[in-house]
This record gives C-alpha cells, sequence and structure tokens, in this order.
C-alpha cells in the first residue's frame, strides 16, 4: 500500500503561485504514474497533470503553460503552479497508480482571490 499526503496549499491573490508538495509513504519504489487532480464547489474531480516513472507529463489544456508537475527519486511529487486565476480555486488531490490500483491523499485546498 501507499500513504500520500499533501500539503503546500493555501490563500494566494490571482497571478500569485503556489508549490504543492505530495508525500508518499509505504511501498513507494513500486509507484509508476503520479499526478495532481483538482475538485472545486459542486464539479466533478478533474486531471490537472501527470506525471510518469520515467519523467513523462501531461497536462490540462486549462494549465499547460502555468503549471509545472515533477518528482523526486522518494516519489515526492511537486505542482508548481505559477499565475493562477481565481478558477483554480479547487481542492487538489495527490494520486498514485501501484500496480494498477491507484491510491489519493485527502487533499488540500487552494483559494485564489481576484
Amino acid at each position: 500500500q501507499v500513504q500520500l499526503v499533501e500539503s503546500g496549499g493555501g490563500l494566494v491573490q490571482a497571478g500569485g503561485s503556489l508549490r504543492l508538495s505530495c508525500a508518499a509513504s509505504g511501498n513507494i519504489f513500486s509507484i509508476g504514474t503520479m499526478g495532481w487532480y483538482r475538485q472545486g464547489p459542486g464539479k466533478q474531480r478533474e486531471l490537472v497533470a501527470t506525471i510518469t516513472y520515467g519523467g513523462y507529463t501531461n497536462y490540462a489544456d486549462s494549465v499547460k503553460g502555468r503549471f509545472t508537475i515533477s518528482r523526486d527519486v522518494k516519489n515526492t511529487v511537486y505542482l508548481q503552479m505559477n499565475s493562477l486565476k481565481p478558477e483554480d480555486t479547487c481542492i487538489y488531490f495527490c494520486n498514485a497508480e501501484v500496480r494498477g490500483v491507484y491510491y489519493w491523499g485527502k487533499g488540500t485546498l487552494v483559494t485564489v482571490s481576484s
């Protein structure tokens, strides 16, 4: 099993930046793809960005050019968020895939004020 704990959320003004982190524990050396998802009020959870074990990345169109996903050798995954917009206000969840099983963190709230 894998446990995921997100951190780094908070309140920021539009145009500002935040860096989210997600620390993995447990069977971390079996983790494949990791990713960030988000869920706004009354909305479904949506993909933000993913990164494979080999470092290939994928982004939602809405965040391309503004957000950057990365991961380190301990399988901590980061999301650098720049040029934040009020519509980025969501709970951000970390996700990790281990042999076809997906694990989730509890989320961290990002609020962008206009």
